[in-house]
């Protein structure tokens, strides 16, 4: 009777051990989780070193992971992609290459040609087609939440064939050095954005825009200059 009492209390013992272990295991595991959906969103906190050393191994894997499965070239060893929803496609002819200290949030939307330069920045669900041509961000550029970019044209002049059946025309996009977009942005075909120059929220820009100046609205005018 003994032996069946102490049996029980020591299966007892273990199940709250058990239930004890969940406890602490099941919120750490949800915390780590947060912090990597965190960094995903703001990708921007990878330039803390706490962060930088936590993730750096997660980083070098998923790189590795995109550049065996796309024509992907990585420049130095400090970039940060997120792995959460975002889509990234460049077959043969339409390389991307990212330079080091790039930070890529998630839901974004990369099909090359596409060439970032060092530290350029892309807050999340920006989207870029890189067409024929393809896209060129200079150093330094920040690139608000929906923006999109789209180096390519469909023709629509012919009324008798449909417009998907019609030639795709593709100038290519420049983006200068030190450019700020804001959020929810629109950059057609063909268009250069000047260095240091800066893009309003929800602006269209259909056409270039020189260095140093400051636009915004649909379509974008100039609407200030920045000193210099």
């Amino acid at each position: 009777m003994n032996n069946n009492n102490n049996t029980s209390n020591n299966n007892n013992n273990n199940n709250n051990n058990n239930v004890k272990k969940n406890n602490v295991l099941e919120p750490k595991k949800m915390y780590e989780e947060q912090v990597k959906k965190r960094i995903n969103f703001m990708p921007w906190l990878y330039d803390i070193e706490k962060h930088n050393e936590y993730h750096k191994k997660w980083q070098i894997d998923w790189q590795r992971q995109l550049s065996l499965m796309e024509t992907i070239e990585f420049i130095g060893d400090n970039t940060f992609i997120a792995d959460e929803d975002v889509n990234v496609f460049a077959e043969r002819g339409r390389k991307i290459v990212i330079e080091n200290n790039c930070r890529v949030a998630t839901g974004c939307y990369l099909h090359g040609p596409l060439h970032f330069k060092e530290n350029v920045g892309l807050n999340k669900n920006v989207h870029l087609e890189g067409g024929v041509k393809g896209i060129c961000i200079g150093k330094n550029t920040r690139i608000g939440p929906n923006t999109s970019m789209f180096a390519f044209n469909h023709s629509f002049d012919c009324l008798d064939i449909p417009i998907r059946e019609q030639k795709v025309n593709s100038k290519g996009i420049e983006i200068g050095e030190d450019v700020w977009i804001g959020a929810n942005c629109s950059i057609v075909d063909g268009v250069k954005i000047g260095s240091h120059s800066v893009i309003g929220i929800a602006s269209v820009v259909t056409k270039d825009v020189p260095e140093f100046e400051i636009w915004a609205g649909n379509p974008a005018k100039k609407i200030g200059q920045r000193q210099h």
